[in-house]
């Protein structure tokens, strides 16, 4: 609502909507005296004693946004894009929207205890930055998103246990990493790519290229 009211982009208003919730549960948590000790847990996340009952809501919560995201594929994809394609396509871009935000909601909420609430959204963006760097397609950027995100936990879990490190933020780090270099070894291909077609003149002057959707 506070994207679509005042012309602020999704990115932006879920920022926002993080930061204010995040300083809202950190006060109320230290005006707490039985939570006081658990700050630290809340803010960074204890990995390493995530409970069964834990990992059965998230995997849960796992199944249900994906199988949200199967079902309502074709609007998320047209949204994705642009809204009045939505509209025009037969759906509902309000409510799509709103499915949207509501899926992204529930991850980051299940995500607070193994990672922590100042490190979710890391794991939320990085890997998908990854996967916009090197795929043209949703379905391509997916995969390699989550295969982004899966070398994460495992490289920030090996990295976590033999350094003594915060798992959450090794985790998270790595992430990083991975798309800071994944940026440049795509930067360095397009500028090899430019000074090897500067080499060559080209065949038909005035032909454009053509972007595969």
């Amino acid at each position: 609502m506070v994207n679509r009211r005042l012309r602020l982009s999704g990115d932006t208003a879920i920022g926002l909507l993080f930061v204010g919730m995040l300083s809202l549960g950190v006060l109320i948590t230290s005006r707490s005296l039985s939570l006081v000790g658990d700050l630290e847990e809340i803010l960074f996340g204890d990995l390493a004693n995530v409970e069964w009952s834990t990992i059965s809501i998230q995997f849960v919560a796992l199944i249900g946004v994906v199988s949200v995201f199967t079902i309502c594929r074709r609007p998320f994809l047209l949204l994705s894009v642009d809204e009045g394609l939505v509209n025009t396509s037969g759906f509902s871009a309000k409510l799509f929207h709103n499915v949207m935000m509501a899926m992204v909601a529930t991850t980051i909420i299940v995500s607070f205890t193994t990672v922590g609430t100042l490190l979710v959204m890391g794991m939320l963006i990085a890997p998908a930055a990854t996967g916009a760097l090197f795929a043209r397609r949703v379905s391509s950027m997916i995969m390699i998103a989550a295969l982004s995100g899966s070398t994460s936990v495992y490289i920030g879990l090996l990295a976590s246990y033999h350094y003594d490190l915060a798992a959450g933020a090794s985790i998270v780090l790595t992430a990083v990493i991975l798309f800071a270099l994944s940026a440049i070894f795509t930067e360095a291909r397009k500028s090899i790519s430019h000074r090897h077609d500067g080499d060559h003149e080209p065949e038909h002057p005035h032909a454009h290229g053509h972007v595969h959707i």
